[in-house]
């Protein structure tokens, strides 16, 4: 076991060592360098992860390996009785100490780090861990605190991106940090993860987390700002999601007790290894319902690596210390699940073509109050508004559409139906009469049929309703009929 996420920090402008071949003294940072610059040659933007809120000199009792031997009030947050103020370590970091951004000394060392990073080896931006603790003031978070305002003012780091992990261990604040920060938004997350496993009582907030999650990020700032995901690093990977029921940790020496207990897994019948090709195939239509989820959800998507050819940690949810095929990728699996691979091309490549899945400005589809608005609508099986009150209700269908002119299109509509029930649903179409429709998503197909491509759309005209298979997320499209019916929108 080792510290294979390189979380332990105490070099803040060194690229961790192990990530690179070790040839020659000083070889990370050429390689990290050429890293940054061959993704940005193929349009890719690097986003660092990284941490500021505690060190690896551990609490009180822990090694003296550099800002404890400089000045260890200075750079620490220390509490203690009234005769011994500075005896123990603040701890709200889970890991026996935090960093005192109060200091202005240690709030230089960090804006001269984050500077280093973007001058030097040309990151695009930042992903702050426990980002909370950088916004203490008084001991409190405060999204005015000295730090906070250093950064907006900063002429170099005002124009990257920012984006927090909202919560340590002692406190919660996703939606109020500064508006030029982007959040994780781990309700979207807790959400579509209950939903989706079939828990009752889901519905509003399902509605609220698909349309941008105007409840939280309020106060101006736009639906891109809130980063939606389902899996990161810490936590299941998305296969395991519905492969584990509960954590498998023992490796990690603790006794399976590190790790969130809270997982909203499923493991459709069978913990681990599933050799029945039914909850096999259950599995992975379980996974691209969630991908659906994710991508055509309104804020930011974030993938976990990985998951787009159903990597396992064999039911870990915090490998932080495995060095070994728990974390490591198995390539294999590119080729043995392609057609999850070549379903998570074909979702991107959708999302990428509507531009009424990029909102970035200040529309929001959902009111914070949960009105309709014109473009984005929700109703239940019976084409009726949905009843709130229905708790054990587990089929959500809404529909989006742009008014948008296009050289062949006045007008189309997308409609969307998540089904989480283990029953068969017929959805009743809106404006059927007045539409011509094409499947372009149904998660219940088999491969090559579950999305599809230009060249195999299936026409729908004339229908009434759907047939909603248990397990599935659907999309239709809608074209008006005096237009070109051949048009394919998918």
């Amino acid at each position: 076991m080792t510290n294979y996420w390189g979380y332990n920090t105490i070099g803040f402008f060194a690229p961790e060592i192990s990530y690179s071949s070790q040839t020659y003294p000083g070889c990370q940072v050429n390689e990290f360098k050429t890293l940054v610059r061959e993704l940005h040659k193929a349009g890719i933007e690097v986003i660092l992860d990284v941490v500021y809120n505690h060190t690896g000199e551990q609490n009180e009792l822990g090694p003296t390996i550099n800002f404890r031997g400089i000045d260890n009030q200075t750079y620490y947050g220390l509490q203690g009785e009234k005769n011994q103020p500075y005896r123990y370590y603040r701890n709200n970091a889970g890991t026996g100490n935090i960093l005192n951004i109060e200091n202005p000394q240690v709030q230089k060392l960090i804006i001269d780090s984050l500077r280093y990073w973007v001058e030097e080896m040309h990151v695009d931006g930042f992903r702050f861990d426990l980002a909370t603790i950088l916004g203490y003031e008084n001991g409190v978070f405060s999204k005015n605190n000295a730090f906070f305002r250093a950064v907006a003012r900063d002429p170099v780091l005002k124009n990257v991106k920012l984006i927090a992990e909202p919560w340590d261990i002692t406190t919660y604040q996703t939606g109020n940090f500064p508006k030029m920060w982007a959040e994780w938004n781990d309700k979207f997350r807790d959400t579509v993860r209950r939903f989706l496993r079939g828990d009752t009582g889901q519905l509003s907030e399902l509605a609220l987390r698909i349309s941008g999650s105007s409840d939280i990020f309020k106060d101006g700032k736009p639906p891109f700002k809130s980063i939606n995901f389902i899996t990161c690093h810490d936590g299941f990977t998305l296969y395991d999601l519905y492969s584990y029921k509960k954590k498998h940790n023992l490796k990690n020496g603790e006794d399976n007790r590190d790790g969130s207990d809270n997982n909203f897994s499923w493991n459709c019948g069978t913990e681990g290894i599933a050799k029945n090709p039914d909850i096999v195939r259950l599995r992975k239509q379980m996974v691209k319902n969630a991908i659906c989820c994710l991508l055509f959800s309104v804020g930011t998507p974030m993938i976990l690596g990985g998951d787009e050819f159903l990597r396992t940690q064999q039911g870990n949810n915090n490998s932080y210390c495995q060095d070994n095929e728990i974390n490591w990728f198995d390539w294999s699996l590119l080729q043995k699940n392609r057609d999850i691979l070549e379903f998570f091309k074909k979702a991107i490549r959708c999302r990428k073509k509507y531009e009424l899945f990029q909102k970035t400005n200040e529309h929001h589809f959902l009111n914070g109050d949960g009105k309709n608005t014109p473009l984005f609508k929700w109703f239940n099986p019976c084409c009726e508004n949905p009843d709130d009150n229905n708790y054990h209700e587990k089929l959500f269908c809404y529909q989006i559409q742009t008014t948008k002119q296009t050289p062949r299109l006045d007008k189309y509509i997308f409609l969307f139906i998540l089904n989480a029930d283990n029953q068969i649903h017929n959805v009743k179409i809106p404006e059927a009469a007045s539409k011509i429709w094409y499947r372009i998503v149904d998660t219940s197909f088999d491969a090559g049929e579950d999305f599809l491509t230009e060249s195999n759309e299936v026409l729908l005209d004339p229908i009434i309703s759907y047939q909603s298979k248990p397990k599935s997320f659907v999309i239709l499209s809608g074209v008006e009929k005096q237009v070109d019916s051949s048009y394919y929108l998918g």
